[in-house]
């Protein structure tokens, strides 16, 4: 059957600009703000060699995998499953792995820009001098302040909201692609400048490269590995239908191999660096590796409330952070904005307005577990939790097990190589096992891991 060379929507000018964008949607709140305190509480080195392992393994066959649907279908996620499972005579219920994607990524983002608005907030905190000689109480205090005023919250969230939609309304390349040519090269530079500031910390650098790289594997737990490979899994943004949609506009001639190894290599080369820069200040400063989500929020304030700079370089860090989570946001609603387009004949500016004020109003429940709705519990959760729990514990890995299952087995053989266009016999035949077998298997052990009955 023909199909089009390009989506409705237009395509990338070139490889490389997918390979930002994808990048883009890859690094965000979970490299530079899960990924150190993962691996802190994990014992450091072991847990980033099991890291890299599940990347390989994992995550790459699953993004060739996701790619090669968004390019086959050339549409939103859930058209584009519609259409293939026509081609390939299956049934037409796999459209409804499209809507699981669409519906995660409007839901993550919902929450994903309270937490984006909080890092917002935290720029000119720091680079006022809020940090200064800041103690732990201090610290501590200064985000409870912010999290417990609803009105305060709700007004970066709406900062947040606002700036992602502006940018996804104006298109492809009006938009998502000016902002992925500025904001990514802006995101190395930064970290590659914060890394440096680290490195003046002489023996301390040394410390945190040495915690980092050097695998002590009698700290690593059965649930270390789990979160090694749920990790892997979530930091390239599988299964929420952003990686599909980006892949539609991907020019015919790009090789979905070689992009999806380098987008993976990039992410993964996002969250060493930001390990480099933050764990020789947590060193420098006596505190706590293992610090847990609070590590960025309430532990890093402190670190660059008491060095040299630390208030310049503290708010380049959470502009950073800010520019990892926006190049996120636009992906995350972008087959939202896309199905919209194609389905209910609007205009991509009016799509963008219904889409982003749903997500804002969504969004509501996360500000409010925060403060004044923190009592609202369902299921022995709060509203964000619930909302977060939901998304990465069970959308997510059922989703990514559903593309596995698609591509690796219900797909025609002539349809993935014509596809994939890799050699025929040991580079596909690699990908075939991984897509067929690992993949599949460890996406169900994190699934079941993460709802309690293993691990």
């Amino acid at each position: 059957m023909s199909r089009p060379e390009q989506s409705i929507h237009g395509q990338w000018s070139s490889r490389w600009v997918f390979i930002l964008a994808a990048t883009g949607s890859a690094v965000g709140l979970g490299n530079i703000w899960k990924f150190p305190y993962i691996t802190g509480e994990n014992g450091g080195g072991a847990f980033v060699l099991i890291y890299l392992l599940c990347i390989a393994c994992i995550g790459i066959p699953l993004m060739m995998a996701e790619v090669m649907l968004g390019r086959r279908g050339r549409q939103n996620p859930v058209n584009s499953l519609s259409s293939l499972a026509s081609e390939e005579d299956r049934h037409p219920a796999w459209k409804y792995l499209g809507w699981t994607g669409v519906i995660a990524g409007f839901l993550i983002l919902s929450y994903y820009s309270v937490i984006a608005g909080q890092a917002l907030a935290y720029v000119f905190r720091s680079f006022s001098g809020v940090f200064e000689g800041v103690t732990a109480a201090g610290s501590q205090s200064i985000y409870t302040a912010l999290t417990s005023d609803p009105e305060r919250l709700l007004a970066w969230h709406t900062v947040f909201i606002v700036l992602t939609m502006v940018v996804v309304s104006r298109g492809v390349k009006g938009g998502l692609e000016k902002l992925i040519r500025f904001i990514m090269p802006a995101l190395f530079v930064l970290l590659l400048v914060l890394v440096g500031y680290a490195a003046n910390t002489g023996d301390y650098f040394s410390q945190g490269l040495h915690f980092l790289f050097n695998p002590d594997f009698s700290k690593l737990s059965d649930d270390s590995i789990l979160t090694a490979m749920g990790h892997a899994f979530f930091t390239l943004s599988l299964g929420m239908g952003a990686i599909m949609v980006y892949g539609s506009y991907l020019p015919k001639n790009t090789s979905i191999a070689k992009a999806s190894i380098t987008i993976a290599i990039a992410d993964t080369l996002v969250a060493l660096l930001a390990g480099m820069a933050i764990f020789p200040l947590v060193f420098a400063n006596g505190l706590e590796t293992g610090a847990g989500p609070g590590l960025i929020f309430e532990t890093l304030p402190i670190a660059f409330g008491h060095m040299a700079g630390g208030s310049l370089f503290g708010g380049l860090f959470f502009l950073l952070l800010v520019f990892a989570a926006w190049s996120s946001a636009i992906s995350l609603i972008e087959p939202a904005i896309a199905w919209l387009v194609e389905n209910k004949n609007v205009s991509r500016r009016r799509a963008s307005v219904y889409a982003g004020f749903a997500t804002w109003l969504l969004g509501l429940l996360t500000v409010f577990s925060f403060n004044i709705g923190k009592d609202w519990i369902l299921f022995g959760k709060t509203m964000f939790e619930l909302l977060d729990y939901l998304t990465a514990n069970i959308m997510l890995p059922l989703g990514g097990l559903a593309i596995a299952i698609f591509a690796g087995w219900l797909m025609k053989q002539s349809s993935t190589e014509e596809e994939l266009a890799i050699n025929k016999t040991i580079h596909y035949k690699v990908w075939q096992v991984l897509i067929r077998y690992v993949t599949p298997i460890a996406v169900i052990i994190v699934f079941l891991n993460a709802i309690g009955i293993v691990g």
